[in-house]
């Protein structure tokens, strides 16, 4: 029950950041001549920029904040809020094109007011932030391209739809509801400073040096980096970083890898990296001695968490990466407790951590079972997917009582949410990484 006491506090905070501007703007009398769908309009527009600016909040990565829920689900929650937020602002600005046209004035920018042209400016900043985080990967933006212009396109939209409600002047001509719209801005301000400048100041004076890089199949590379004149990082197994190498943490080049090594060695970190093209299909051209840089840890997928009296992974292709931490970090410890792996890959030469698995069964009380969908000739394992039927046959008979991390394609991993669903497996015992968080 205390576990979920960090998640109500931080969920109200959030709240309260999104309806502060609201309930002090608001609070008090109004201004004349306004009526209900003028005020209407008004509320939606002070919501809707409330909001784009807590979304700061959401991706400023504060651990802390994170942890309760998992920043993969907080990524996921900035993404629908954002687009609810874009949808205020067209309904702000729908309603008073509906009931107050001439309001709007001119179109054209050389003859209409500067503060509505900054408003129909940030609009445009934030359709093209909307369509382009939405529609990157059919729009074919790489992604060091799409997130300095994501983070660009949304400071500019917010600097502009502050000028625009400054210029109106209708509802802050108040002292006091002037002085907090100030403030509001200023911590939006100080947000984007700690983000932009202070975190990556920080990174920069504790950098990692790459001291390994080996390939574990065709198209997987496993590189491991050392902490140079620091002690590292503290994290949990099965967390991630954002790693950035060749390039400044000021560059914004940073990627997101799941921790493959043991969370007994904070001070050298192994992240095992498939090639799916942009930034991972430069990974086996890396060589020891460049400089990396990292910002973590950060996720709940860890067996940490959880007493449980053994634990089953169910892993697609890379996504076995997390679950190696967790496996290599039970065995540095020594953990007598029952393990099952479900690894299902297309081939057998794709089979990362091959070895490693197998070396792993001397250390741990582990069942490895490897499912195939294109088997070999003479192949005696497991074919096709990993089912409800396979996991019938293959889970323990204390099933029920087991805790259970999947990590993998996003259609493996619903598949398999529903397998043990039907299986009854507790809802609250099945734990997913969601793989794709850009």
């Amino acid at each position: 029950m205390k576990a979920i006491y960090p998640a109500v506090l931080w969920i109200g905070i959030y709240l309260a950041l999104v309806l502060a501007p609201l309930l002090i703007l608001f609070a008090g009398p109004r201004p004349p001549g306004g009526g209900f769908w003028w005020d209407l309009s008004m509320a939606i527009g002070f919501a809707a920029i409330a909001m784009l600016g807590v979304q700061f909040v959401l991706t400023a990565r504060f651990r802390r904040a994170a942890a309760p829920f998992g920043i993969d689900i907080l990524y996921y929650f900035h993404r629908y809020m954002a687009v609810f937020a874009f949808a205020l602002v067209c309904a702000h600005y729908g309603v008073i094109r509906v009931v107050n046209p001439d309001s709007l004035g001119s179109i054209n920018p050389l003859t209409a007011s500067g503060h509505m042209t900054a408003g129909r400016g940030a609009l445009l900043c934030f359709v093209l932030v909307i369509v382009s985080s939405l529609w990157r990967k059919p729009l074919r933006l790489p992604y060091e391209v799409w997130r300095r212009g994501h983070v660009l396109l949304t400071i500019i939209g917010l600097t502009l739809a502050a000028v625009h409600i400054e210029g109106v002047d209708y509802y802050i001509e108040a002292p006091g509801r002037r002085l907090f719209w100030i403030a509001f801005v200023t911590f939006w301000v100080l947000l984007v400073v700690y983000v932009r400048l202070i975190k990556p100041w920080y990174m920069r004076r504790h950098p990692y040096r790459v001291v390994e890089v080996r390939p574990e199949t065709a198209n997987s590379t496993t590189v491991a980096v050392q902490a140079e004149g620091h002690a590292g990082i503290r994290f949990q197994s099965g967390q991630f970083a954002w790693l950035t190498l060749r390039a400044s943490p000021f560059a914004l080049k940073e990627h997101p890898f799941s921790i493959a090594s043991s969370a007994a060695s904070p001070h050298r970190l192994e992240f095992t990296i498939k090639n799916l093209g942009d930034f991972t299909s430069t990974v086996p051209s890396i060589t020891p001695g460049e400089t990396a840089y990292l910002d973590g840890p950060y996720g709940a997928f860890c067996v940490d968490r959880f007493d449980s009296p053994g634990f089953v992974f169910v892993a697609g292709g890379v996504g076995i990466a997390p679950i190696m931490s967790m496996l290599r970090t039970l065995a540095d410890r020594h953990d007598p407790r029952p393990l099952l792996l479900v690894y299902a890959n297309s081939r057998e030469a794709g089979v990362i951590f091959h070895d490693a698995l197998e070396s792993l069964k001397a250390r741990l009380n582990l069942e490895i079972v490897h499912v195939l969908q294109q088997p070999p000739a003479g192949w005696r394992g497991e074919c096709g997917m990993v089912t409800e039927a396979l996991l019938d046959r293959t889970l323990p008979g204390n099933r029920h009582e087991l805790d259970y991390f999947l990590c993998g394609p996003k259609p493996m991993t619903q598949c398999v949410e529903d397998a043990l669903h039907a299986l009854k497996v507790p809802l609250g015992r099945v734990h997913s990484e969601l793989f794709d968080l850009v």
